[in-house]
């Protein structure tokens, strides 16, 4: 995917916007309903009406980046439709951008490392 790498914070808005906004007025969006700030680092993910589309934007160092994406098949899944935000993890996050069930994500669990025989 172009865009960021690395550890990243994932921000997503559960209620749909006005898909006609651009970078900034997703940006804006992000001040006045997210309160946060779209210069922080962190991915700022939006959705249409229509569950099939998707818009992300972020700050990558240099400008304001503008995703979109829009589904031939399906929707992409999302949380229950109200005002709010809520966090992704970076694998949950990636399972949204694919159009599979975030939801179903969780995160792996770490097994103590083999210790050797005394």
């Amino acid at each position: 995917m172009i865009g960021p790498t690395g550890v990243v914070r994932v921000m997503v808005a559960t209620k749909p916007v006005d898909f006609r906004k651009g970078a900034e007025g997703l940006a804006a969006l992000v001040r006045e309903t997210m309160r946060a700030d779209p210069f922080d680092g962190a991915i700022y993910v939006f959705r249409a009406k229509r569950a099939d589309r998707i818009k992300l934007v972020f700050w990558d160092g240099t400008g304001v980046c503008l995703f979109a994406k829009r589904l031939e098949d399906g929707e992409f899944r999302w949380p229950k439709i109200e005002d709010g935000v809520m966090r992704l993890s970076a694998a949950q996050f990636s399972a949204l951008l694919e159009g599979l069930d975030w939801r179903r994500v969780r995160a792996a669990k770490e097994t103590p490392a083999p210790t050797a025989p005394g």
